[in-house]
């Protein structure tokens, strides 16, 4: 009867572990003239779920644009646009996401970012962000993917995560039922 009992809790253990919800992380981007975003790529994957929060001060815009409007840093034709001080933006897609300020000028100088959404929540792997000319002149991009598809070993990486705990409650479940015989 113990051993019926373990093997109930341990695939309820299971269950709940391969069953329950991805987790989903917020990115805060301080948005600002000046600002190098580029850093936001180390080690900060962007997942279908993530939630950008963008703060920011008066006279700036957060427009999501296309890649064209993005790289000529082209103002007017924004996909969505916001002015609150506080925009919150859910990355529902998958594939590459361009924000620029829509304020003249500001773009060219620097406030614009890139983020490369993968497939799924974030856990460690997936996505990336990059942003050309943090202010300096310079040009970095920083991404995992190729084609807009994630490389093998982002997407591996984020299907593992949900592996390794299910891996050692199994562990801990199986030496408890030992422990109990």
């Amino acid at each position: 009867m113990t051993n019926l009992s373990t093997l109930v809790g341990c695939l309820v253990i299971i269950f709940f572990n391969v069953v329950g919800p991805a987790s989903s992380a917020t990115h805060s981007v301080e948005w600002s003239l000046g600002k190098d975003y580029t850093s936001l790529a180390t080690g900060k994957p962007y997942a279908v779920g993530d939630t950008m929060v963008f703060n920011y001060g008066g006279g700036h815009t957060v427009d999501e644009v296309s890649e064209s409007d993005y790289k000529s840093c082209t103002v007017g034709n924004a996909i969505s646009s916001d002015s609150s001080g506080t925009t919150r933006i859910a990355l529902k897609t998958s594939g590459t996401h361009y924000f620029i300020c829509g304020i003249p000028g500001h773009c060219d100088g620097g406030m614009k970012l890139s983020v490369t959404v993968a497939g799924a929540a974030s856990s460690g792997g997936g996505g990336s962000a990059s942003s050309d000319g943090g202010g300096d002149g310079t040009t970095a991009k920083t991404t995992p993917l190729e084609g807009g598809k994630a490389s093998p070993s982002a997407s591996a990486t984020a299907l593992l995560k949900p592996l390794e705990g299910l891996v050692a409650t199994c562990v801990v479940a199986l030496l408890y039922a030992l422990a109990l015989s």
